[in-house]
């Protein structure tokens, strides 16, 4: 059994290129887990062939809603991934409204989203959500369709940043919240994690982006998520076992992930 897991990291960015292995080396001397995650179909590919290479590595799979709006969901090309045992996920996929005017891009955004969440259903993964000025959107699109599905639609909101009454509408659909090293130093978020239920948090660190005291200001990378995982204790009152016991059960329940 793992200590710690990153529900979501890109070690398949090209900032790792220079000393990838020895990042790799850190993430198992810190009995560390990741989820390492796709926003296009080579990203995606990169991810399933870093999980077939390390134990302790897993993939998702699935095409970012802004990084490129000219990227469709090839869908035939994605069967051919999801296959891969390693394959726990689908995205990040999702709606992002930070820079663009929602009247613009919108509904393609909400296009893509919805093919992927019919992907997930279609061979049973949860979807991490990107969800960036957009949570109420993302919401009333999830919301009639986990009516429809039930349990079986399921996910994470990834680097979540949104209001309590916002996290509690996710939690009540089933879906879990995620928290990366911002918290360590942003108190933004410490009353959405101190009402959360313990059962629907995880921990991630978007490395190699946002990296938690003490390395704020350097490349993040996975094993630093134990930094995460000590700011969610300290936040709740909690001890850091029963967080780190949290986190892993949580993680291989939605991600149906064999810690063992």
């Amino acid at each position: 059994m793992p200590k710690y897991i990153d529900i979501h990291s890109h070690l398949n960015s090209h900032e790792y290129d220079a000393d990838r292995e020895a990042v790799m080396e850190r993430l198992a001397l810190s009995d560390t887990q990741t989820i390492v995650i796709g926003t296009d179909y080579e990203t995606s590919k990169w991810a399933v062939e870093l999980a077939g290479q390390h134990e302790n590595i897993y993939a998702c799979i699935g095409v970012h809603p802004v990084d490129d709006p000219n990227i469709v969901f090839e869908k035939e090309k994605f069967e051919e991934l999801v296959k891969h045992p390693k394959v726990v996920a689908v995205g990040e996929c999702g709606i992002d409204l930070f820079r663009i005017n929602k009247d613009e891009d919108f509904e393609r955004q909400k296009r893509l989203f919805l093919e992927q969440i019919d992907f997930a259903l279609g061979h049973d993964k949860p979807i991490m959500i990107h969800s960036r000025s957009a949570y109420v959107e993302v919401l009333e699109i999830l919301e009639p369709l986990v009516q429809k599905h039930g349990p079986k639609l399921r996910g994470n909101s990834h680097f979540f940043t949104g209001t309590l009454e916002e996290a509690k509408r996710y939690w009540a659909i089933g879906f879990t919240t995620s928290f990366t090293g911002v918290i360590t130093f942003a108190r933004d978020y410490d009353e959405v994690i101190r009402n959360a239920p313990l059962g629907m948090i995880m921990s991630e660190t978007d490395a190699p982006y946002v990296a938690p005291v003490p390395y704020r200001g350097k490349r993040n990378e996975p094993s630093y998520v134990s930094e995460v995982a000590k700011k969610i204790a300290e936040i709740r009152g909690e001890s850091l076992e029963i967080i780190e016991s949290a986190l892993l059960k949580n993680a291989k329940r939605m991600f149906k992930i064999d810690l063992a």
